[in-house]
C-alpha cells in the first residue's frame, strides 16, 4: 500500500465508487460478500488497492496545502515541478491562531513585530503525490489556496 487505508467512514461516501471499482474487476456483491467472508486477506488488499486509487486522484488534483499549529501557519502552492511555501510566525506565546480570536489578532496584526512572514521553495521529488501525502500525514488540509494567495500577496515569493 502506497499511502493509507480510507476510513470506514470515507468508504461509505465513496459507496458507489467502490462498487464502480469493483464492478471493473468483474465483482458482483454477492461475489464481494463471499470474499469478504472466506478470503478476508483477498478483500484487504481490494480495499487497500481501492483506497489508493482514491488518494492518487485526490493528490493529483492537490494545488494547494494549508497546516495551523499554535503559533505557525504553513501554506503550500504545489505546481509540477516546484512547491512554494509561505509561512507565518507568531512570536507571542499568548496567540494561538487554530482558535477565531488568535486568527483575528494575526489578521489585526501582520505588520507587528511578534509576526513574521517568509517563504521558500523546494523542487518537488519524481512522486508529487508522496510529497503532498507526507505533508498531509504531517497535518496538511488540501485546500483552495485562497490563504496561500492572500498571504503571497505580502512577499515577493520570486525571490
Amino acid at each position: 500500500m502506497k499511502y493509507t487505508r480510507l476510513t470506514k467512514e470515507q468508504f461509505e461516501e465513496l459507496n458507489q465508487e467502490f462498487i464502480n471499482f469493483l464492478a471493473t474487476q468483474s465483482i458482483t456483491a454477492d461475489e464481494w460478500a463471499e470474499i469478504k467472508k472466506n478470503k478476508p486477506e483477498v478483500a484487504e488488499e481490494e480495499l487497500d488497492i481501492f483506497s489508493d486509487l482514491v488518494w492518487e486522484g485526490v493528490l493529483q488534483k492537490a494545488k494547494y496545502l494549508e497546516h495551523f499549529s499554535k503559533q505557525q501557519l504553513f501554506l503550500f502552492e504545489i505546481g509540477e515541478v516546484k512547491m512554494t511555501l509561505v509561512g507565518i510566525k507568531v512570536d507571542n506565546e499568548t496567540v494561538d491562531i487554530r482558535t477565531r480570536d488568535g486568527y483575528r489578532w494575526l489578521q489585526d496584526n501582520l505588520l507587528n513585530e511578534a509576526v513574521q512572514i517568509y517563504t521558500s521553495t523546494k523542487i518537488i521529488s519524481e512522486d508529487r503525490n508522496k510529497d503532498i501525502f507526507a505533508l498531509i500525514k504531517q497535518g496538511a488540509n488540501i485546500t483552495k489556496g485562497e490563504l496561500f494567495r492572500y498571504f503571497e500577496k505580502l512577499v515577493d515569493t520570486d525571490e
